[in-house]
């Protein structure tokens, strides 16, 4: 049996929403894109089906976040093993550090950011290992929300307003998202026909016209159009990988994550280093826990840059990367009494939305896809409504780093899902935290909270956070300890209490979390979304 702490059931810090309970339940963040999710499993469908259903809603009730043309990752807890995909895109083929020589970098935005979109790859291979309704029921709801409108809820209608100002220019934008000539107002509805139809031909041909056929041909000709490299051959070539999961074991839990090229390795070297340290001994928001929180996740960061890549380009094994030994070493240079600005380790010799749903049959998906920054790239392929991530300025120019950009080559990801099983095996917890570089960082905070400290997941969601931003640098929110803000000064942390622009700064959770035959899910209040159950 789990030696787990028992749930605490109490919201001890700021909170519009109480935790949600069910044995069928979908946690998202907008409520319409959730409810899609609901509307699967109420017809028969799993948790996979819901996920889904609730992963291309999203493509349309929340573009701030995610698009049809994003990148995607996912964990699977199929009531017998856990399975992690891989969907994020490749560089194009014409793609060699000499390409960006010549235009001075890598762009934040435009079609020169852009890497093969692989979101709906991960609709499709999702679909045909695990689902049980007809993938073309799966895309309904979006299609619905498209064409007939939906409602923008308020959060987005900020992100909206934020990714105009920035990427209105970008070539298709504002056609497929300044209606009126502006960003639509919270409340106001919004209809895109040209991304109901792209969902169409989508679900039509379970990803074929996205990959090798008629939507492949325009996203190809737009890019030739407006000085990009992508061609059809670089997206008929893209596939989504079975990957398994790279794991750490944290008290009486495991926590999983995707390997390389995602950053959930990260989070799963500070909870080694967190345990080696023997946190615990102090309360959650005590200033010691924090302290050592931080630095343990500065030294994973640390690493992070160094080492994480394309797995196949990668110069040190991820394992290497999770030694006992090797973390043990690390946690030792945590100063319970100051704060460091740590470099990365020798390990051996020599912009996004989350979602996660269950179902009472025991399947759990942790599921995560992105345009990396708000809109992403800003490009959007005339009358598709296909939003393209810019993935691509996750490469660096670096010659001789594991992540230099290259040919064919998958840039270091940010986007993570995360899944947490009982050191016996059980299924534990689907969670993530969306946010860019933030998610490492949040993953380390919730699996705290809630694995080793036992606090429901909507107190977890609901807790104010850290992210560290270099250095000895950290920010805060608002609403964080006043009077522990004053103890991590006095260690010499540089603590910046910031109110966020409402781009992901602190990021925004999902978590379902299994007790016997009931979940129990949170939802992030800074988040528009909601978990819904029956």
């Amino acid at each position: 049996m789990s030696n787990a702490p028992a749930l605490d059931w109490s919201l001890p810090y700021a909170s519009r929403r109480s935790a949600v309970l069910g044995r069928n339940i979908v946690a998202a963040s907008q409520p319409l894109a959730a409810q899609a999710g609901l509307r699967m499993l109420l017809a028969g469908g799993n948790a996979v089906d819901a996920a889904i259903a609730t992963a291309m809603a999203l493509t349309v009730v929340e573009p701030s976040g995610c698009g049809i043309g994003s990148d995607g990752f996912a964990i699977v807890w199929d009531g017998q093993g856990l399975h992690g995909l891989n969907a994020s895109g490749r560089a194009p083929a014409a793609w060699t550090p000499e390409y960006f020589a010549r235009l001075g970098g890598i762009p934040e935005k435009g079609w020169n950011a852009v890497t093969v979109p692989g979101a709906v790859s991960a609709w499709v291979a999702l679909s045909r290992r695990f689902g049980k309704l007809p993938f073309a029921r799966l895309a309904q709801p979006a299609i619905d929300y498209a064409r007939q409108g939906f409602p923008v809820s308020p959060t987005i209608a900020r992100l909206w307003q934020l990714g105009a100002a920035k990427l209105g220019d970008q070539p298709g934008f504002a056609e497929c998202f300044l209606p009126a000539g502006r960003p639509p107002r919270a409340g106001e509805l919004f209809r895109s026909e040209a991304q109901a139809r792209t969902l169409e031909l989508i679900a039509a041909s379970e990803g074929e016209a996205f990959y090798r056929g008629e939507l492949a041909e325009q996203m190809a000709a737009h890019a030739q159009a407006h000085g990009g490299a992508m061609t059809v051959d670089d997206l008929a070539a893209h596939r989504a990988d079975w990957v398994g999961t790279v794991s750490q074991r944290f008290g009486d839990s495991v926590v999983h994550e995707i390997p390389p090229n995602g950053q959930g390795i990260a989070a799963l070297m500070a909870l080694g280093m967190l345990d080696a340290h023997g946190v615990g001994a102090h309360g959650v928001d005590d200033v010691q826990t924090v302290h050592a929180s931080i630095e343990a996740m500065k030294l994973a960061l640390a690493d992070l840059q160094q080492y994480n890549a394309d797995i196949d380009c990668m110069q040190v094994a991820p394992a290497d990367l999770l030694r006992p030994d090797y973390l043990k070493r690390r946690a030792a240079l945590i100063d319970p009494a100051r704060a460091a600005a740590p470099s990365y380790g020798a390990p051996r010799p020599g912009g996004t939305v989350y979602l996660a749903a269950a179902d009472a049959c025991g399947m759990m998906v942790s599921f995560i896809q992105s345009n990396y920054m708000g809109f992403g790239s800003g490009v959007v392929v005339p009358g598709t409504g296909i939003s393209l991530q810019n993935r691509g300025h996750g490469f660096h120019l670096i010659a001789g780093h594991a992540n230099q950009v290259g040919p064919g080559k998958r840039p270091s990801h940010t986007i993570i899902p995360a899944f947490a099983m009982h050191a016996d095996g059980r299924p534990q917890m689907a969670f993530g935290v969306m946010g860019g570089p933030m998610q490492s960082q949040g993953h380390l905070q919730m699996a705290l909270r809630v694995l080793r400290y036992g606090q429901n997941p909507q107190a977890a969601a609901d807790a104010p956070r850290w992210r560290v931003t270099g250095g000895r640098g950290v920010a805060v929110e608002p609403h964080f300890d006043a009077g522990v803000v004053q103890q991590l000064r006095a260690r010499g942390h540089e603590v910046t209490v910031e109110a966020g622009d409402g781009v992901f700064a602190f990021g925004g959770a999902q978590l379902v979390l299994r007790q016997g035959d009931v979940y129990i899910a949170g939802s992030d209040p800074r988040k528009d979304g909601c978990a819904v159950a029956f």
